[in-house]
């Protein structure tokens, strides 16, 4: 895995404080993309152990709320295995944090069992993040009043509470 950009001190891709990992790697590559350079399964820097334990020492700042992961796309098969190290390493030493990602793909649709980008790390990394904003950017729909994402039919899910209802949760944050 490969990652374009990490963001200290972000704001603008979860609530609160966040550290912004901006993976590489998109077979979406949607019209109007605010990245199109992150379509590149090479893009940027390859990630590395020194790489993961600076994210690890940023994180652990105590002034962060959480960590977000987007892309490029962080579920390309690829980088599932690899994301998936990460958010364990972040649930177990640093719990008080929450975990966004953005995918351009359906969790109900692309990331079930069965799905175009279900594999044998999927259903970890979807138990163990607090949010999941989904959907492709559509730029017919793009909306810049939005939160948290671009166009209006992008969700925010509320990852907790629907894996453990086994139904589809939308955040407070769509509205």
């Amino acid at each position: 895995m490969y990652v374009g950009q990490i963001l200290q001190a972000d704001a603008a891709n979860g609530l609160g404080i966040r550290v912004s990992i901006f993976v590489s790697g998109c077979t979406n590559q949607c019209k109007g993309c605010f990245q199109p350079q992150t379509w590149d399964f090479e893009y940027g820097r390859p990630y590395d152990e020194e790489m993961e334990e600076w994210i690890m020492k940023e994180l652990g700042k105590g002034y962060y709320n959480g960590l977000t992961i987007l892309g490029g796309e962080p579920f390309e098969p690829s980088n599932q295995r690899e994301v998936v190290k990460l958010i364990r390493r972040v649930n177990k030493e640093l719990p008080q944090l929450n975990i966004w990602m953005y995918t351009g793909f359906t969790y109900d649709k692309d990331l079930v069992e069965g799905g175009c980008r279900h594999i044998e790390v999927t259903d970890e990394i979807l138990d163990r993040i607090d949010v999941l904003v989904d959907g492709r950017f559509v730029e017919e729909l793009k909306n810049i009043q939005l939160k948290f994402r671009g166009s209006s039919n992008q969700r925010i899910i509320d990852m907790k509470k629907t894996r453990e209802t086994g139904t589809l949760v939308l955040s407070e944050l769509n509205k």
